[in-house]
């Protein structure tokens, strides 16, 4: 194993000079990839409607084709999923990963091409072994197993041509073999529905095996971890896997979870790895270490388009290339792809971090923000308040989400939280007064709405007992790590919900 692992290592470091490539060259990739896509899809359905054979320029593609959602493009893919072919992309199409992504009852199918799957995900997944042997190259990665913490759907046969389950569920059917000798635990456990059986069979059956790293989101990680502790009866996930030297993760904010996992495995020399990949596409790894952005990849298939957030409700609005965007500035991506996704809004917004090469940090989604007094609070200003708020009064938060409180006669607005721990903070009220000056601090437009009380009173905080999201999930048969606590919404729905349960 040890010989495999040295040339295994040896063959990755060989795919960072492409990486290179694309750092140093990244409009000349992208465009390359614009041609590639257009002239890929000209005699597909969806080619000919908008005439893909006649556009020459990115300017004739945004003029032409509208900015799409799941919602535009699902009668389209209703129909892949019914069998037909050459609909928005010329390669046959049978596999779909269905996605929430939030609490929504609308499920979502994102078609999987074979080029997506080789060329996106798997070349992700390539990419972040990669980055990671040139980063460590003393790893011994490939010495043991990766334990891999996927999704919850079994693969469900929708016709006699096409099938769906989580993105993880579709990868891992679709792994070559090598690398599926290099997983635990077995698939048929890994693709189990029920969650709650999963996370007990998961630990049973991977406290024996030789665990050098570990991938899924935090909230379900640490779930499994606390599981395995408890089997085996030891004080930290080191006891258990010796060698573990390397957690990849994504889907959500680390920050906040990151003293957690410094607890479950007590090394300095533990090295963490965050990825940006959904089931529309692969878009970013970490590639410094101790550092929070990603590079944004630009080669596996995907063109990008940025709208900035403050153009978001203009009727036809007008997209960045990547030349024209800026540091510091929330943008949606828009994405078009080698699985048929055309300039469709996938719901996340970013910051670039930094201009050639590109690096970005997720900023939040485009739904979720509380604005409704004219405050502007994303998901990143929340991050960092809780973190905060956590770091100030020794707290370990476990989820969390907040909404509005609407004015009322003559009383002020102000925003509801609900948190739910796994460490009590020493001081409450000092938890609160951190949260909300995080949030002044951090944000001009809540600061001015705080002044004096006279848009925004202090905030409303509940410290929800312990389970209170995973029995709210849980009675929305929600369980699993496609579906994630909505951290803010402009409206009540999910505070309202969540406190008729206490």
């Amino acid at each position: 194993m040890a010989f495999v692992n040295s040339i295994f290592t040896w063959y990755m470091k060989k795919r960072v000079h492409q990486i290179e490539l694309f750092m140093k060259y990244p409009l000349d990739v992208q465009e390359e990839w614009f041609h590639t896509l257009i002239s890929s899809a000209e005699h597909t359905e969806w080619g000919k409607k908008f005439d893909y054979k006649s556009i020459e320029t990115p300017e004739q593609f945004k003029q032409r084709v509208p900015i799409q959602n799941y919602d535009t493009l699902k009668p389209y893919i209703e129909r892949m999923l019914k069998g037909e072919q050459n609909i928005l992309w010329p390669s046959e199409i049978k596999w779909f990963a269905k996605s929430s992504g939030t609490t929504n009852d609308r499920s979502k199918f994102i078609p999987v091409s074979e080029e997506s799957l080789q060329e996106c995900h798997f070349k992700g997944g390539k990419d972040l072994l990669s980055i990671f042997c040139t980063n460590r190259p003393n790893n011994q990665i490939l010495t043991g197993k990766a334990l891999v913490l996927g999704g919850s759907h079994q693969i469900n046969q929708l016709s006699e041509a096409s099938f769906y389950g989580d993105l993880s569920a579709v990868l891992i059917k679709n792994l070559p073999m090598w690398a599926e000798y290099y997983r635990t635990p077995a698939i048929s456990i890994a693709l189990m529905d029920n969650y709650e059986e999963k996370m007990d069979r998961m630990a049973e059956a991977t406290i024996k095996e030789n665990v050098t790293n570990i991938s899924g989101v935090p909230t379900w990680t640490i779930i499994l971890a606390k599981k395995v502790l408890e089997m085996t009866g030891k004080s930290n996930l080191l006891e258990v896997w010796p060698n573990l030297e390397l957690y990849f993760h994504g889907a959500v904010n680390f920050k906040p979870y990151r003293q957690q996992f410094k607890e479950l495995i007590p090394s300095d020399d533990m090295y963490y790895l965050e990825t940006y990949n959904a089931s529309e596409g692969f878009f970013g790894i970490q590639d410094q270490v101790n550092s929070e952005e990603m590079l944004l990849m630009l080669d596996y298939g995907i063109y990008y388009e940025f709208l900035p957030l403050d153009r978001i409700e203009d009727e036809n609005p007008d997209t960045l290339s990547l030349d024209q965007v800026e540091l510091g500035k929330n943008y949606a991506i828009i994405i078009s792809t080698n699985g048929g996704l055309w300039r469709y809004m996938i719901g996340d917004t970013v910051q670039f971090t930094s201009l050639y090469p590109f690096r970005i940090k997720i900023t939040g989604r485009t739904k979720h923000f509380i604005n409704a007094f004219g405050e502007e609070v994303i998901i990143d200003n929340a991050e960092q308040a809780i973190s905060n708020a956590c770091r100030s009064t020794g707290a370990v938060f476990k989820d969390y989400t907040a909404c509005p409180i609407y004015f009322k006669g003559q009383d002020v607005g102000g925003h509801e939280w609900i948190v739910e721990f796994d460490q009590q903070p020493d001081n409450f009220e000092k938890f609160v007064d951190v949260l909300d000056q995080t949030l002044r601090d951090v944000n001009s437009d809540y600061d001015a709405k705080r002044f004096k009380d006279m848009a925004l009173k202090r905030p409303k905080v509940h410290n929800a007992p312990c389970d209170t999201f995973y029995n709210w999930l849980k009675g929305k048969g929600k369980l699993g790590g496609q579906h994630k606590v909505p951290r803010l919404a402009n409206d009540r729905k999910y505070v309202d919900e969540i406190l008729n349960t206490l």
